[in-house]
């Protein structure tokens, strides 16, 4: 399928508006894009069933009308870690359904958004965590780095995480997350010197974040091919 994984540096680093802005960059250029979330934790327990806020904004994005069994297959109501909800719940999410509802997404669009859940290394089960996903997915991952105090660790440790679990890194997108962050313009360039893949977008503070505004920040066209990509300073994943 053709496609992007976005995973975080962190929780509330901006994932789904990073998402959504992409999703509206992509269709300027004429694509059929669908969104997915494959696992989501906060759900709304509604008449249809539960239903999570940033799915919901993710289904209504895309191009054509899709169930959103198939955009978010697991919803869990607890705002908790997923694997957690899903061991209160007596569910256990599998790798194989998540293929199958995103492979019948990509069937329907020309491009698929798929977002992850928390950070990279977030737990979904006994074997199963947010990294498998794209490498079971074959989709390369786009890294948002929340603009923060301490988001150059954040950024470098996920970035490692990535490279060594044998998934293919095409880019990062900063998304400032702090109205006042301090050394902003330092931070950013230490990061374009040490992550060894392009920079994708640098999105301002913005109070109420609107898919367009994101968009336009955004450097897209095309999006660039995977890198083999190296981090400064440290070895090549084995």
């Amino acid at each position: 399928m053709k496609g992007v994984f976005v995973t975080g540096t962190d929780t509330d680093c901006g994932k789904t508006a990073i998402c959504l802005g992409l999703m509206v960059s992509l269709q300027r250029q004429g694509l059929n894009v669908l969104g997915m979330k494959p696992v989501a934790s906060g759900c709304e327990r509604v008449a249809a069933g539960l239903r999570n806020e940033d799915a919901l904004r993710l289904q209504a994005q895309g191009s054509s009308y899709v169930d959103y069994d198939l955009v978010c297959p697991y919803s869990f109501e607890p705002p908790i870690a997923p694997h957690i909800a899903a061991g209160r719940a007596g569910v256990e999410i599998e790798l194989a359904v998540i293929r199958n509802r995103a492979h019948r997404l990509a069937a329907r669009a020309d491009f698929l958004v798929v977002e992850g859940v928390g950070g990279w290394r977030v737990p979904l089960g006994p074997a199963l965590s947010v990294r498998d996903l794209p490498l079971d997915l074959g989709l390369p991952v786009i890294l948002v780095v929340g603009l923060k105090l301490g988001c150059i660790n954040h950024s470098l440790l996920t970035a490692e995480s990535i490279l060594a679990s044998g998934n293919r890194l095409a880019g990062w997108v900063a998304n400032q997350i702090e109205p006042d962050m301090m050394a902003r313009e330092d931070n950013l360039a230490t990061l374009a010197a040490l992550l060894g893949v392009p920079c994708l977008g640098v999105v301002p503070w913005l109070a109420s974040p609107d898919s367009n505004q994101v968009a336009d920040r955004l450097t897209l066209a095309p999006l660039p091919e995977p890198q083999a990509a190296k981090i400064s300073g440290s070895a090549s994943p084995s």
